[in-house]
């Protein structure tokens, strides 16, 4: 048995201590909103927060997450009140839909380090993250208008 913090809540889990992050998530846990892609951590669409840091959850073992605090993207707000849902939502990035949640939690990490980012900013840390649809100029509005709701919360 190990022990998650996932979402701010501590699971056992009967796991094999190379299982990876990603079935340990979708098939013990039920938190099917990481999605699997490429298995070999090249798409990004499994993407969760490890430490407030974007990980690859198909490759990393649970053994290796012993003592550090994991989010997906149910854990990001109950209500979608998170400003990147919010600002998602407003700028209607989903096409398919299938990277959103990878693409939505490394976009909390890069304004939880940077809350004005640079288009450069933007590009070099969403590049990891690949979108089958093309929405990137969406994602990025959505980036630029999530800074400006930070920045108003902030200063409001």
């Amino acid at each position: 048995m190990l022990t998650l913090n996932v979402n701010g809540k501590s699971h056992e889990v009967d796991a094999d201590a190379d299982m990876p992050l990603l079935w340990a998530l979708r098939d013990l846990l039920g938190l099917t909103g990481t999605k699997f892609g490429c298995g070999i951590a090249q798409c990004g669409v499994c993407t969760v927060l490890v430490d407030g840091v974007p990980l690859r959850a198909c490759v990393t073992p649970v053994s290796a997450l012993a003592g550090k605090k994991i989010t997906t993207i149910e854990g990001l707000s109950a209500d979608s009140s998170h400003p990147v849902q919010q600002a998602w939502l407003a700028e209607e990035v989903p096409q398919c839909g299938f990277c959103q949640s990878g693409q939505i939690l490394t976009a909390a990490a890069l304004l939880a380090k940077t809350p004005q980012p640079t288009d450069a900013d933007i590009d070099q840390a969403m590049a990891p993250v690949l979108c089958r649809c093309g929405t990137y100029p969406r994602i990025r509005l959505a980036i630029q208008r999530a800074a400006k709701i930070v920045k108003e919360s902030r200063h409001g």
